[in-house]
């Protein structure tokens, strides 16, 4: 039997103000749907909105012009981020077939018309620096991950990951890449204090080269 979806937090409806219906809708997909279809683990029903949903949207307003999730998987941060903020123009990056699909299919189910998913590798793009942002989630530590991501950014542009409580240490061993790819303004914010039962890091960093 699958397990229950928790309450949704007080917290949901401040955070995506009009956009809650669309998040309610995402949210309860996800949770029917997600772990059969391998996206997420059979513990995470019970904390999908505080772990989750609300932990990738709270970072919404480090967002503007257009960007890029790069391993969006279940479409965490990406498509919480696309309903919350519809004013900025999304790319999910994803190499999984069936995680593309399942971002395609949220995203014509949702009517997101800010969204478009494909399928392929960070390292894959082809289309130049396009991007003024690029986040990521959970996808691999700041070293291996910055090599994929700044060459998607324009010069002026910034990066933003959603990290865990190793990102200090992830900054030390990064040091190489955060020369090489011309990084400043590097610092972690901790966004949803006395709103989140657990509070968000975030990774900024300025690419200039």
């Amino acid at each position: 039997m699958p397990e229950q979806l928790e309450a949704e937090p007080v917290a949901a409806a401040d955070i995506f103000g009009d956009r809650i219906d669309t998040a309610r809708r995402f949210t309860a997909n996800l949770a029917a749907y997600g772990e059969e279809r391998g996206l997420i683990g059979p513990l995470e029903v019970p904390r999908l909105w505080t772990r989750h949903i609300l932990n990738s949207a709270i970072a919404a307003p480090f967002f503007a012009g257009a960007a890029v999730d790069v391993g969006s998987g279940a479409g965490l941060p990406g498509l919480v981020l696309a309903i919350a903020r519809p004013d900025v123009e999304w790319t999910l990056i994803e190499p999984m077939e069936r995680r593309t699909a399942w971002l395609s299919e949220q995203v014509a189910d949702l009517e997101l018309e800010n969204v478009s998913v494909e399928r392929m590798r960070g390292e894959e793009w082809a289309r130049g620096r396009v991007f003024d942002i690029a986040t990521a989630r959970a996808v691999s530590a700041l070293r291996t991950l910055l090599p994929y991501t700044a060459p998607l950014v324009r010069p002026g542009g910034r990066l933003v990951f959603l990290k865990g409580a190793n990102v200090g240490r992830e900054i030390d061993a990064a040091a190489k890449q955060i020369r090489q790819y011309g990084l400043q303004d590097v610092s972690v914010e901790i966004v949803g204090e006395g709103v989140l039962d657990e509070p968000t890091r975030v990774f900024l960093a300025t690419v200039t080269r």
